[in-house]
């Protein structure tokens, strides 16, 4: 798992790395997913360069919109699969360092009632949305947004019910997420 102190290798230098430590890369910057990295890696090792994390999260966020666009059944299970590895919000446990350093803030309320009442609202919500939605989590770079603000975007999505409309805004929402992490956690070069 990904420590919070631990720097992402230059970018340039991940055509040539093993796949290990691009692994840890995409999982530190998405989330882990067996389906990302068959995604992922063949495209980072036949890169010419990667000039950037910048660069590289877009060009993966560029794949993950080539899924998204296939009629294939086989693309559409992969990028569920991607979209799918993201943690739950509000989930009480959540694997990766870093989703839990940015879901600190919803679990951060005065009153323990007030709490448990919103918890189990976004527990129905994320129940909701998973079966509107087979195969997906709600994903939203929460970036400071109040748990109120991010429960009425999940109404919002789910009221919509247009599946490929919200595998756009998955995609988006993972690359605006990995390009935060990307910042927060650049080389030290």
């Amino acid at each position: 798992m990904a420590t919070p102190d631990r720097h992402l290798p230059p970018a340039i230098l991940l055509p040539m790395a093993g796949d290990g430590t691009i692994e840890w890369v995409l999982d530190t910057l998405f989330e882990p997913s067996a389906d990302l990295h068959a995604l992922a890696i063949p495209a980072i090792r036949n890169a010419q360069s990667i000039g950037s994390y910048e660069h590289l999260i877009k060009d993966v966020g560029a794949l993950m919109t080539q899924l998204a666009d296939s009629t294939a059944p086989d693309a559409r299970a992969k990028l569920h699969g991607i979209l799918g590895s993201h943690p739950r919000l509000g989930e009480k446990k959540v694997e990766s360092a870093q989703s839990r350093a940015e879901q600190a803030h919803l679990n951060a309320s005065e009153d323990s009632r007030e709490k448990e009442i919103e918890a189990a609202k976004l527990k129905e919500l994320n129940e909701e949305y998973e079966a509107r939605f087979p195969g997906l989590r709600y994903v939203v770079f929460v970036n400071g947004r109040s748990r109120a603000v991010v429960m009425q975007n999940m109404r919002e999505r789910i009221d919509r019910g247009d599946i490929r409309a919200e595998e756009r805004e998955a995609i988006q929402a993972m690359v605006d997420i990995a390009l935060d992490r990307a910042e927060k956690l650049k080389p030290l070069i």
